[in-house]
């Protein structure tokens, strides 16, 4: 049991090589080319129970504070001086300051320390060109992260941790913080909603000018948050138990088969973010000169859903998330589809769609949700966070039927063109 160098029985364990003073239970073993580091931290990560088969194979990692900061001082090379976890769906986020000292004098203090679940960390190639993504939009002017480099000069680090009975592997990265609010957190203006529709447009245009020779790692055909995969949420029913909500999702995920599916060959592909939430586009406030308050977005975040799909993915998942905290959710759709038809303007084809789109999206979140809770009840309320609303609006927009509530969005985002938009 351990790892070399460790003992250990049971709940109890002692590292001998313990690189860190005055901590038990971390041993740490770098590697010439920075890629790799071996940490003994058992028992650490050890699921509960042995039935939740689904759990282990996914295994969110479960790090303490104390072993995050000696994460971070071993691959990266930086003093932590205070560390605190973030809410996070499947892996595990950590918001990092560190100590200047007389090599950071110039640098940034806080940083995002982010550590792949064991699912995700078996796909390098995909979190290389995710990584590289973010620095390719930071470069043309988005508001995102910069990535750090491990003190081998690398962008990810894979660290394998031994958790008594296994070995397992995860992958590490370093981001900058970036300051503002979450959107969740402010009444959200029509003008606002647009910008944010003109940014999904202006960002899915940008990374058509993206090139890596591991860009096809972004055809994951069987990824669950990708739109085009909604029949999958088939199997994971039964964890809504039998109810309405269970009966609408049935009727949606047939309607995408029948309405959706053969239209894909029509949609125009494009890379997608694929989750531009309300938690992960980040504001800051500044005064105009009426002294009202006015919002410009600050940060984006959690570029991990990443993968092929089309322009009208991208905005039907903009849509859906926008409408999780408004007091007003149907109409916020035309408001996000005028700022994306500003820059990116839908076929025929694509507006036809769009509706099911985001009733679809509703699905996958909430269907989804559902299914981790049981895995990660420890998580719930962070899982949850769509739920609140999520399932009021998706049940609003069923009944109100797609003719209904298109009429809404296409008038809304007439109204842009004529300058006069509605409220």
């Amino acid at each position: 049991m351990g790892g070399p160098g460790c003992r250990g029985s049971g709940a109890t364990f002692q590292c001998q090589r313990c690189a860190v003073a005055g901590v038990q239970g971390c041993c740490r073993a770098g590697s010439k080319s920075g890629r790799s580091l071996r940490i003994c931290l058992f028992p650490l990560d050890i699921m509960s129970s042995g039935e939740d088969q689904q759990s282990q194979a996914l295994a969110k990692p479960t790090f303490s504070e104390v072993q995050a900061s000696a994460l971070v001082e071993s691959v990266f090379g930086l003093k932590v001086f205070k560390i605190q976890p973030l809410p996070s769906y499947d892996d595990q986020n950590f918001h990092v300051c560190i100590s200047r000292t007389k090599d950071t004098t110039d640098g940034p203090t806080e940083y995002v320390l982010k550590i792949s679940n064991t699912k995700s960390s078996k796909t390098p190639d995909l979190i290389e060109v995710q990584s590289h993504i973010i620095m390719f939009l930071r470069a043309a002017g988005f508001p995102t992260a910069s990535v750090c480099r491990t003190k081998g000069d690398n962008i990810t680090s894979l660290m394998s941790v031994d958790s008594g009975s296994e070995i397992k592997n995860y992958l590490v990265r370093l981001l900058t913080y970036l300051p503002g609010r979450p959107i969740a957190e402010i009444p959200i203006s029509p003008q606002l909603l647009y910008e944010i529709g003109r940014l999904a447009a202006k960002l899915d245009k940008t990374l058509e000018k993206f090139h890596h020779p591991k860009l096809s790692s972004l055809h994951r055909e069987n990824f669950i948050w990708n739109l085009k995969n909604v029949p999958l949420l088939e199997k994971y029913l039964y964890a809504l138990g039998q109810n309405r909500n269970r009966e609408i999702v049935k009727q949606i995920i047939q309607l995408f088969k029948d309405e959706v599916m053969s239209k894909l060959s029509h949609f125009r592909e494009c890379i997608n973010h694929g989750d531009l939430n309300d938690h992960n586009i980040l504001i800051e406030s500044s005064k105009s000169a009426f002294g009202d308050a006015v919002y410009q977005v600050s940060g984006i975040l959690d570029f991990d859903d990443m993968s092929y799909g089309y322009y009208v993915f991208e905005l039907a998942i903009t849509i859906m998330y926008m409408m999780i905290e408004s007091k007003n959710p149907i109409q916020v759709g035309g408001h996000v589809l005028a700022g994306f038809e500003s820059i990116i303007p839908l076929t025929t084809v694509e507006r036809s769609a769009l509706f099911l789109l985001v009733c679809s999206r509703f699905c996958q979140s909430l269907v989804m949700a559902a299914y981790s809770c049981q895995l990660h009840p420890e998580n719930e309320e962070y899982l949850m966070i769509t739920a609140k609303t999520g399932w009021k609006h998706l049940q609003q927009m069923f009944d109100m039927g797609q003719k209904t509530v298109e009429e809404i969005w296409f008038e809304t985002a007439k109204s842009y063109k004529s300058g006069i938009p509605c409220d």
